[in-house]
């Protein structure tokens, strides 16, 4: 079954709204966090990003079964970011550092550019499994969208290394919360002409095949 677009965006936005909501106002949340993380966490000036760091790791898990429960299968980038917000939240708590937590933007956006475009050096085409995606294009058209993405993602991590380590925490929440999701819409936008252009109709498959 095929998820409903809008409940896609739902689901990849909830986490990082509520991200954004608890780092800004951590006291809301402290009834639920209260008995998960240790007092001193809840207070002082890192209390905010401590706090959404616990909120976007349960979030994350959340979203991922509603997934797997409406659809009853998990997409490849949910899973690796579900299990990448894990390990670097758990990290976080760990060393009481929210370093960990804001590199984590940074080294999935590496993971996923050198898969595809490491991928292409092998002749494999990861792209479609990487996005989900049930689009027809050419082999020619699956490669450059998959260099065009691979170094998107490259230039979103290395957006995150400037931002976390020229910004303050807020604004760096701020930016995952509401910056890379809008920047993430508009590039894959520009690249309708792209998939249009080398888009194979089923009317071609059925020629193709008859041939």
């Amino acid at each position: 079954m095929k998820q409903n677009p809008m409940l896609k965006l739902v689901l990849e936005m909830g986490p990082l709204v509520l991200f954004f909501l608890a780092n800004s106002r951590p006291a809301l949340f402290r009834p639920l966090l209260a008995p998960l993380l240790p007092e001193a966490m809840l207070e002082g000036e890192k209390a905010g990003i401590f706090a959404a760091t616990l909120v976007l790791m349960i979030s994350v898990v959340v979203a991922l079964f509603v997934s797997w429960h409406l659809t009853k299968k998990l997409p490849v980038m949910p899973v690796v970011t579900c299990i990448a917000v894990i390990f670097f939240g758990a990290l976080t708590f760990f060393f009481h550092d929210d370093l960990f937590i804001k590199l984590k933007p940074t080294i999935v956006n590496v993971i996923f550019g050198s898969v595809l475009l490491g991928s292409l050096a092998f002749g494999k085409l990861l792209l479609p499994v990487v996005l989900d995606s049930v689009m027809n294009l050419s082999q020619e058209g699956w490669r450059q969208l998959t260099i065009r993405w691979g170094v998107f993602f490259f230039v979103l991590a290395a957006l995150n290394e400037i931002v976390w380590r020229t910004q303050t925490t807020d604004f760096w929440v701020s930016f995952k919360a509401f910056g890379i999701m809008p920047l993430t819409i508009i590039f894959a936008l520009a690249q309708v002409p792209l998939i249009m252009k080398h888009e194979i109709k089923e009317e071609e498959e059925a020629v193709g095949s008859r041939d």
